[in-house]
């Protein structure tokens, strides 16, 4: 039995209103959000806000008086990048679900989202576990060459605080 053309349009209405729903539900639990995280070599602690921008950046422990520009830059650069990633996949939970039923909709089509599209290299660091993940490896990493353990003889390891 085939449905009439007013069925198809109320169904597409009612998930069109859902889907509305479940968004505004999604930014509300991201407005204000925020993710807060420590340089590994604790140095430097960040705060980023809902859409990635930097909100609070904070130097612990009068460490970066006694660092050379390049190491205190790299831990700036480190925790940002880090707390950025969390936030990210934050975001992505709070929208994943609705980003899987968009080939459900009608006139889709299997739709398919992509999450690369939207935060470019920060979905594969969101994906991989956001602390330390933003970290480049590998030969070319001058990055990672410039991010010491803490002098108190603590193992470097940044994390939200």
């Amino acid at each position: 039995m085939t449905q009439s053309m007013e069925e198809r349009v109320a169904q597409a209405r009612a998930a069109l209103e859902e889907t509305r729903a479940a968004v505004a539900r999604a930014e509300d639990s991201l407005r204000g959000g925020s993710a807060k995280v420590r340089s590994r070599d604790r140095s430097v602690e960040v705060v980023v806000g809902p859409q990635g921008e930097m909100t609070q950046i904070t130097f612990l422990d009068n460490k970066y008086r006694s660092m050379g520009a390049t190491q205190l830059s790299a831990a700036v650069l480190e925790a940002v990048q880090s707390a950025r990633g969390r936030m990210a996949q934050r975001v992505m939970d709070a929208f994943g679900p609705l980003a899987e039923n968009i080939g459900d909709l009608p006139g889709t089509g299997g739709s398919e989202f992509d999450w690369a599209d939207v935060w470019g290299p920060l979905a594969a660091t969101a994906k991989a576990g956001g602390a330390g993940s933003a970290v480049p490896t590998g030969a070319n990493s001058k990055l990672r060459d410039e991010i010491h353990e803490d002098p108190d003889g603590h193992p470097a390891g940044g994390g939200e605080r």
